[in-house]
């Protein structure tokens, strides 16, 4: 079975169980700082697990773009991923336990759809702890169902509790489906969730019935859902009875580029295997990422951070594997043709994609030879390397570790690890401290601050709008309870007399009482009636459009205040140009 093919019978299924189709959202979520990328298909439906009305309903379904960088030194075995598809369906108050449960168990195993045999499959259940009791209710469904209680288990928290995606929000128990794969069993203990290969995870059911708040407490949700996920590279690996991933259709071109860009024609070492995976790998997240609408580019700081260490362990791991010419771009353009269909913004944006990664791969060439330059000159100086020398190349030069530490395993000197770590582990505490507060709870929580902002940051783009012109458009915006940071497009910095005007204007527009009013339509029809919206990709077929008297009007989930009065004082901090053509501003409020 292809990708392509999956993904279409699971769309096909839920749609007929009456779930509406909801497109991908974006990898770089909107408004929810407790996350830097989106990491699974519940979380951009946040807001609506927590009670606000979906416009396309109560069931939905969708294949989700996403990466997680949680366990990205275990990438470059045959199961790990730094970006991967999540299918899902979800049902916001509708059907629960009983009835997604057999959903799944339908999908999986009846010959018109997977068609897997029951016999082989486990699940596993959540066993419970101090703060909340064990699920004896979805062991029983399963064994009504027809699986024996042998093939039952009951695991603790960290197996089977999902969520929340940040600090806080929505999350609950949940249920996991396990694929035998034939192997013997490792040991006596070995059951679903072992990592010696035997048990193969395919689906996951959570019930989510809490919200953890600030606190660190548990509050049961006003309404029962339901947050299914299937990973399309580990199923379509499944079905196809491959023992690695890296096989599946949508990758397996990728690996055999970069085998051919080395230059491998024999089976390749396991050291060579494990460099192959890691730029299979890291060149689908990066440009998945460089993809997105929101033109995120390389840089030191969040997101941006996350992207340029992607790249740059490309080429690293392209050094490994003796890659001479530059091979970035010619990798993407796979990613690229392989997707374009399913996520066309990747052909939208090529050029932009292109562009930043032969920048990036220019600029991390020149890192790596000032880098060598600064070893060799150390080298000579001290006749060693120690830990400090490493964290100074590693942090004033980009150099990475992993060089440094093969460069001195081939001069016969063993490096100081432990200094180094004591370095790195200083550095980031400092720099926690720096930006404490960057990624506390987010709009997720639907905090008054929070909803007030986010009204305040729509008044905010008119008024540019007004001042400025319509060239200004959003390309991304992030809420805090400190703050709201929005980028648009514009390029040059503003004046002095600009950016009073701007906030002048929303400052009026407060104090005038406008009533906040939402609407149900489709995309076509809010764009007609002139909303403003401009990621059009992620659009379902109803959206919510929220108009602030006849002064604004966008397409957005929401939540926002009743009346304009309602946010206080709007002040602008500060202005700053963060790329060609992009510039971003912070704000707050007082009461």
């Amino acid at each position: 079975m292809k990708s392509n093919e999956l993904r279409s019978l699971y769309l096909k299924f839920f749609e007929e169980k009456d779930h509406a189709i909801i497109p991908s959202a974006s990898l770089l979520p909107e408004n929810d700082p407790t996350v830097l990328f989106t990491t699974a298909g519940m979380h951009p439906l946040q807001i609506y697990l927590l009670g606000e009305p979906h416009p396309a309903g109560k069931r939905l379904v969708n294949s989700q773009k996403c990466i997680r960088t949680g366990d990205i030194d275990e990438v470059g075995d045959p199961s790990h991923l730094t970006f991967f598809e999540m299918l899902g369906n979800w049902s916001l108050g509708d059907y629960f336990k009983e009835e997604a449960i057999n959903m799944s168990w339908e999908f999986l195993t009846d010959p018109k759809w997977l068609g897997l045999d029951p016999n082989r499959i486990s699940v596993t259940v959540f066993a419970g702890d101090e703060e909340i009791h064990p699920d004896y209710e979805t062991a029983e469904i399963w064994n009504k169902i027809g699986i024996p209680k042998e093939r039952i288990f009951f695991l603790p928290r960290s197996d089977n509790w999902w969520g929340p995606a940040g600090e806080t929000g929505p999350c609950g128990p949940d249920t996991e489906m396990f694929y035998d794969t034939g192997k013997p069993l490792c040991s006596k203990n070995c059951k679903p969730g072992c990592s010696c290969g035997k048990y193969f995870e395919i689906w996951n059911d959570v019930f989510m019935t809490y919200n953890k708040t600030v606190e660190g407490n548990y509050e049961k949700l006003k309404q029962h859902n339901v947050d299914t996920g299937m990973g399309i590279e580990r199923t379509i690996a499944v079905l196809n009875g491959f023992d690695s991933v890296y096989k599946i259709d949508t990758i397996e071109p990728i690996v055999n580029q970069v085998k051919k860009l080395a230059k491998i024609k024999n089976e390749p070492s396991d050291e060579e295997y494990k460099a192959i995976y890691i730029i299979s790998d890291h060149i689908r997240a990066s440009t998945f990422i460089l993809g997105d609408d929101k033109n995120l580019i390389p840089s030191n700081l969040g997101q941006g951070y996350v992207l340029r260490r992607l790249i740059r362990r490309i080429i690293r791991q392209g050094n490994i594997l003796n890659i001479k010419q530059k091979f970035l771009p010619i990798l993407a353009q796979i990613v690229i043709h392989l997707y374009k269909e399913t996520y066309p913004e990747l052909e939208q944006n090529k050029d932009f994609i292109i562009n930043n990664l032969t920048t990036e791969e220019d600029k991390f060439t020149v890192a790596l030879k000032r880098g060598l330059r600064k070893f060799n000159k150390i080298l000579v100086e001290k006749g060693i390397i120690t830990g400090e020398d490493a964290f100074l190349l590693f942090t004033s030069f980009g150099f990475p570790l992993e060089i440094t530490s093969e460069l001195a395993t081939e001069k016969g000197i063993i490096l100081d690890l432990e200094t180094f770590r004591k370095e790195f582990e200083h550095h980031r505490e400092l720099s926690r401290k720096a930006t404490a507060g960057t990624f506390q709870s987010g709009l997720a929580d639907h905090s008054t601050r929070t909803t007030r902002l986010h009204t305040a940051t729509h008044l905010l783009q008119q008024a540019l709008r007004n001042v400025l012109g319509n060239h200004v458009e959003q390309k991304g915006s992030n809420i805090t309870t400190e703050r709201t940071r929005f980028d648009f497009s514009h390029p040059v910095k503003l004046t002095e007399s600009e950016l009073k005007q701007v906030e002048d204007l929303v400052n009026q527009k407060i104090k005038e009482k406008i009533p906040v009013t939402k609407e149900i339509m489709t995309p076509q029809e809010a764009l007609k009636k002139g909303a403003l919206g401009f990621f059009e990709a992620q659009y379902q077929s109803k959206v919510s459009v929220y108009s602030v008297g006849e002064f604004s009007k966008e397409i957005c989930t929401g939540p926002h205040v009743e009346n304009t009065q309602e946010i206080g004082k709007f002040i602008i901090q500060k202005q700053q140009n963060i790329g060609v053509g992009l510039m971003r501003i912070r704000a707050t409020i007082e009461d």
